[in-house]
């Protein structure tokens, strides 16, 4: 796995980044050899703020893009949360494609996982998520803007829609600094 570790606004020390490329490291025997990791380290300027030692890390794989991001007042806590946070999700996303793939292991491979059984790694018993209700509905065509619009009227996180300018399937949906982000479909 190819790791990149990165300070925004404050200076990367050694130790913090030997730390962080060995602790993320470890994800590597999950992963396929064209995997890329991304770590980021900030503090955040603010004084009301506790937890300003922030870690964000993205997992580049073939297949899906697994992100983590984790604030405490101490760097080395903040990177072992990212970690564990991201152990999980790499894990729970193998033990997907082995449910739903079976024996097929050049696919798994292929989406940028190690392949089951070749690494000395026990799996968890987690329950996977299940889909517990369905709906359908109309997707009427309309700009970003107007659907962002629709969005505030629903009162929902995102919005389905299908783009007028387009004519592709997109979703708009809330930030957390409460901006709009807008999510289109690549055909």
């Amino acid at each position: 796995m190819n790791l990149t570790v990165k300070g925004r606004n404050l200076v990367l020390t050694e130790a913090i980044s030997t730390y962080a490329e060995e602790k993320i490291g470890r994800l590597s025997r999950y992963l396929v050899d064209g995997s890329r990791c991304e770590v980021e380290i900030w503090a955040e300027k603010n004084p009301s703020i506790s937890d300003n030692q922030v870690v964000e890390a993205t997992i580049f794989t073939k297949g899906p893009v697994i992100r983590a991001r984790e604030a405490s007042p101490d760097i080395r806590a903040s990177i072992d949360l990212v970690f564990d946070k991201l152990e999980r999700q790499v894990k729970k996303y193998r033990h997907k494609l082995v449910s739903h793939q079976g024996p097929a292991k050049e696919a798994f491979a292929a989406e940028g996982f190690a392949i089951p059984g070749e690494t000395e790694v026990e799996e968890e018993d987690a329950q996977l998520p299940r889909i517990v209700k369905t709906k359908q509905f109309m997707v009427k065509p309309m700009t970003p803007e107007e659907a962002a619009l629709q969005l505030e009227l629903v009162g929902h996180d995102f919005f389905v829609f299908t783009n007028s300018e387009t004519s592709e399937t997109a979703v708009v949906y809330r930030r957390r600094d409460g901006n709009y982000g807008l999510i289109e479909a690549q055909t």
